[in-house]
């Protein structure tokens, strides 16, 4: 009975066990609780970084597009012929200083002179042709 008990020692067994279920806990609360959490947690606050920084980086870009750019003081209406030709009728007025009136008569133009085309353009000060804004 002496040799069973030294064998199969109740102290060692109990000590044992206990160590390898609170490891066993230890591991699960690690790997099962607490590290997901935490990479969690970052990606989270990655996340939001992310977005904050798009939209600051839309907002910067939108800023930089928006903001007024040098507009034509004078434009012309330009006729052009069924042939591609630049071409001028008699009567008719070619210089306008806003874009809304020359617009106007170009549209009237139009449907007075419907063989014709016409090309709104003006001069800018950074190239050396003229810009086309609008053309029907």
């Amino acid at each position: 009975m002496i040799t069973f008990l030294k064998i199969f020692d109740l102290k060692t067994y109990i000590f044992t066990i206990l160590a390898i279920s609170s490891f066993s806990s230890f591991m699960v609360t690690s790997f099962g609780k607490t590290i997901p959490q935490i990479i969690l947690t970052f990606f989270k606050r990655s996340r939001d970084c992310v977005i904050l920084s798009a939209g600051l980086i839309f907002a910067f870009t939108w800023f930089l597009r928006a903001r007024p750019h040098n507009r034509p003081k004078n434009y012309k209406v330009v006729p052009i012929d069924v042939f591609a030709k630049k071409c001028k009728i008699d009567g008719i007025r070619t210089e306008f200083k806003t874009h809304d009136v020359a617009w106007s008569f170009m549209k009237q133009y139009k449907q007075t002179y419907p063989l014709h085309n016409f090309a709104l353009v003006s001069d800018l000060g950074n190239s050396d042709k003229p810009t086309i804004f609008r053309y029907i």
